[in-house]
């Protein structure tokens, strides 16, 4: 890995406190990837490694706060977003479905763009992070520094507010007549929630990990949509690439969180014997996650099951 990142990036600092820089708004201090690679430097805009020191903070210091308001706005969006459905699709039962495939085409295409981007600003520095620490350590220390602040948190804090736009693909189904799936709506609602609640807010240090990958899968899934809107999917983009990458993303979730639940419970039973809390899990998040995604992968495998190995049987 560390070959890798030297190819990439050029060479890593000799002193990585020349890449640790200290917030003037509360002095807490975070490290720069960006510097840490100079290499990588000319590929980052200013405003990305400035964002957080610059206003930034004030989104996460809301969502994070134990405030009315950030606590209930989720739950808001999520009830208003069901009686949108159930109204829509009152809407449209004796309507034609709509054209908007060129709209539906650029959204796609703008997701797609909008994911590929976020996964390559979070892979380089998560690749960095588990060359230089160890596993427990990736699981466990404050990810403030490493993922909260700096250009990376930036992708971390995007990815958790973009939860709230995605909601649109159901406008889009609706709108065009197409059915309505449980695991659909189940998956943005709980998404939503968790990485507002469980993940970003609690600044979850197995998050940004959870983030990459579903980055990573939405430019593949809304890029495929994309070319489907367009009519230029290649005869060799099967949908089940889609969905067995997604069947995947379920198992790698599923994995990381046993491996931090392992973590957490290892670190409970050290501070009730006297030592040190040396872990920052939070283990109602790791409940929250554990059912999110052993549910994800139980739909998942069950809509793989009914749309293409029933399918080949029957022909």
């Amino acid at each position: 890995m560390a070959m890798l990142m030297r190819m990439l990036g050029g060479y890593v600092a000799a002193n990585t406190e020349e890449c640790t820089f200290t917030l003037p708004y509360n002095g807490q201090k975070y490290t720069e990837f960006s510097c840490l690679y100079p290499g990588f430097d000319r590929f980052y805009f200013d405003w990305e490694k400035n964002y957080f020191a610059n206003g930034g903070h004030k989104v996460y210091d809301f969502i994070s706060s134990s405030d009315i308001l950030p606590n209930v706005l989720p739950s808001v969006v999520v009830i208003f977003y069901l009686v949108a459905i159930f109204a829509g699709k009152r809407y449209m039962e004796e309507r034609k479905p709509w054209q908007w495939k060129n709209q539906l085409a650029v959204w796609n295409f703008c997701l797609s763009l909008f994911s590929f981007w976020g996964m390559i600003r979070l892979l380089p520095p998560l690749i960095h992070y588990m060359n230089t620490m160890t596993l427990r350590e990736n699981m466990c220390d404050d990810a403030y520094g490493r993922f909260i602040a700096g250009s990376s948190g930036v992708w971390i804090q995007f990815f958790t507010l973009s939860k709230f736009p995605e909601l649109i693909d159901t406008f889009f189904i609706i709108i065009h007549k197409k059915p309505l799936i449980f695991l659909h709506y189940y998956h943005h609602i709980s998404v939503l929630l968790y990485v507002w609640h469980g993940a970003y807010g609690m600044g979850n240090p197995v998050s940004p990990v959870f983030a990459a990958m579903n980055y990573g899968v939405h430019a593949m899934m809304y890029g495929y949509y994309f070319l489907m809107a367009v009519g230029m999917k290649p005869k060799w983009m099967n949908p089940m690439y889609i969905t067995s990458a997604q069947i995947l993303q379920m198992v790698a979730g599923v994995v990381l969180t046993a491996v931090a639940t392992y973590y957490y419970i290892g670190n409970v039973l050290a501070v009730r014997n006297g030592m040190e809390d040396t872990c920052q899990l939070n283990g109602g998040s790791l409940v929250a996650a554990v059912l999110m995604y052993g549910s994800y992968l139980y739909l998942f495998v069950q809509f793989f099951s009914n749309r293409f190995a029933i399918k080949k049987k029957v022909v």
